[in-house]
């Protein structure tokens, strides 16, 4: 009899939940487990449920994508996680893969590839976008860069993160909406070389960038 490849949707959208469902319930292999609208919930349905996939979203609240994947990976390794995104952003991409993610995947990706994308994950193989893949390879062949000089913005936004603020607070202070503290944060982990916001707070207080008060 063939393996049944348990699967747990994580997207903040319902519509895209749903959908995603509804694509990979037709397949006869493949059961969805379990759903989660937020990063918070990805982990916890994760690793009670430990799926062979997690099809993961970036862009969700109370705890991205990137750090979702990262506890994902390392509380529970055999689960494996397959971003499915609209975003392509270097920044994006990287820290997702460094964190732990067998594949990143575009949403504009047809319904069987996503399918298969599913299947190739959950038999422990790696899978790109072909938008995605000339970039991968661009960095792994090329010198690391050296970390960008951080605007006085991104500054402001990592002293708020260091406090422990969410994006939304860090919004509100700052008199701004929260997808622009999220792409702060995202061109700040690309300068800082770094997956998390965890990891940019150390290593920006490592470098003196910022102090703690």
């Amino acid at each position: 009899m063939k393996r049944v490849i348990r699967v747990v949707v994580a997207d903040d959208h319902h519509v895209v939940r749903a959908g995603i469902r509804e694509l990979l319930t037709d397949a006869p292999d493949i059961e969805v487990v379990g759903e989660a609208r937020n990063g918070h919930d990805a982990v916890a349905v994760a690793l009670a449920q430990r799926p062979d996939v997690v099809v993961m979203d970036i862009n969700m609240p109370e705890l991205s994508g990137v750090e979702a994947t990262r506890q994902i990976r390392a509380a529970a390794p055999a689960v494996r996680v397959l971003v499915l995104t609209a975003y392509q952003d270097d920044p994006y991409i990287y820290g997702l893969l460094d964190a732990g993610a067998s594949g990143y995947l575009l949403k504009t990706a047809e319904d069987q590839e996503i399918v298969r994308a599913v299947r190739a994950t959950a038999a422990g193989q790696s899978v790109l976008d072909p938008a995605v893949a000339p970039r991968l390879l661009a960095r792994l062949t090329q010198p690391l860069p050296q970390p960008d000089r951080l605007t006085e913005r991104e500054l402001e936004v990592l002293r708020l993160a260091a406090r422990g603020q969410t994006n939304k607070q860090i919004g509100v202070a700052l008199q701004i909406s929260d997808r622009t503290v999220q792409n702060h944060l995202a061109n700040i982990y690309g300068k800082l070389v770094v997956a998390s916001r965890t990891e940019a707070v150390t290593a920006a207080l490592q470098r003196g960038l910022i102090v703690l008060e």
